[in-house]
């Protein structure tokens, strides 16, 4: 029989327990060829080192003797470990985002389920998402985007600037190619984006900004993506906020900054205040409060369509005649 160092049965033995296994001493003596004594010692120095992880307060396990079963067992949890509900909740996120191909998302909730949950819990965990993996139904023509996502990540943390060529859906399949300066990757409404700015280079070489704000490009309409060798510079002030972006757009649609008052009916205004991070309770009468909201237009025309005969625009008079003109295109559509 081979003979086992010390470190080299700590380390099965603590292996093992990870993995949720139950170890019984007289059984570990006989496979290492060694007596009980040495075995508990192994066992009591494992519990040890749980101990002292224990005190940062993230490790919760420890090692437990079963009496009647005469075998020893981790319990609890490492920090560093989702819990069950965690992992499911992850799992469900995932699965209603549509954001990937039904082979991506497979294989994301596999490696996430068996490198995150402890190893008895992953056939329980699996089953309670291998429905909803079965059924699965990607977008139309979602592409595999994990590689392109991962390119213009690197670009935006070291400041390079990027060829792209983008098809424009709506423009008969145009295939458009521009100069950006990549700033953010956002994920909104089952699709990732890359916000930059389109810019180009004067007589002289040098580079400025086509538009005063970013660009909102679907990342899976990104036909080619190559990097330059050029970087680029945003001053401290200039610099792209993107929680302050997501607090005023609304479906990714950007357009002109807006400082919106609208009436909103209704008894519940929470769902509206979630909704609008930017948005304050001016007044409240009855069953009516009075919201005022920055926004970027476009976005914030949308949602405020969505609310149907709930939402009243009351200034800015440019705003509320855009308003007032989207419905009257509206009904022009009904006869």
């Amino acid at each position: 029989m081979k003979q086992h160092s010390k470190n080299e049965r700590v380390l099965n033995l603590y292996t093992r327990f990870c993995e949720g296994k139950a170890i019984n001493k007289a059984e570990e003596a006989e496979r290492f060829g060694v007596d009980e004594r040495s075995v508990q010692r192994d066992i009591d120095d494992i519990r040890a080192f749980l101990d002292e992880r224990s005190l940062t307060g993230t490790d919760t396990r420890t090692i437990e003797y079963n009496r009647a079963k005469k075998h020893y067992i981790m319990v609890g949890s490492e920090g560093s470990m989702m819990t069950n509900s965690e992992i499911l909740a992850t799992s469900k996120i995932l699965l209603e985002s549509r954001a990937f191909t039904k082979k991506e998302i497979s294989s994301i909730l596999d490696k996430m389920i068996a490198g995150c949950v402890p190893q008895k819990n992953v056939k329980l965990v699996s089953d309670l998402v291998a429905n909803e993996k079965f059924h699965y139904v990607e977008l139309n023509e979602k592409s595999l985007l994990k590689d392109l996502i991962w390119d213009i990540g690197v670009s935006i943390k070291e400041r390079k600037l990027a060829e792209i060529s983008y098809e424009r859906k709506s423009y008969d399949h145009q295939t458009i190619k521009r100069l950006v300066e990549p700033l953010s990757i956002l994920f909104s409404e089952y699709y990732f984006y890359l916000l930059a700015n389109f810019v180009e280079k004067d007589e002289n070489g040098k580079i400025k900004k086509i538009y005063d704000y970013p660009a909102v490009l679907r990342i899976d309409r990104i036909v080619k993506f190559r990097p330059t060798n050029e970087t680029f510079y945003i001053e401290y002030k200039d610099r792209f906020e993107e929680g302050e972006f997501r607090k005023r757009v609304q479906f990714m649609y950007p357009g002109k900054l807006e400082r919106v008052q609208f009436k909103f009916l209704g008894s519940n205004i929470e769902p509206v205040l979630d909704r609008l991070p930017t948005a304050k309770v001016i007044s409240k009468e009855n069953n009516s409060f009075i919201i005022e909201a920055e926004a970027y237009g476009k976005g914030l025309l949308m949602w405020l369509l969505s609310q149907g005969d709930k939402a009243e625009v009351i200034k800015p008079e440019t705003f509320k005649n855009e308003m007032i003109q989207t419905l009257k295109n509206m009904l022009e559509i009904y006869g």
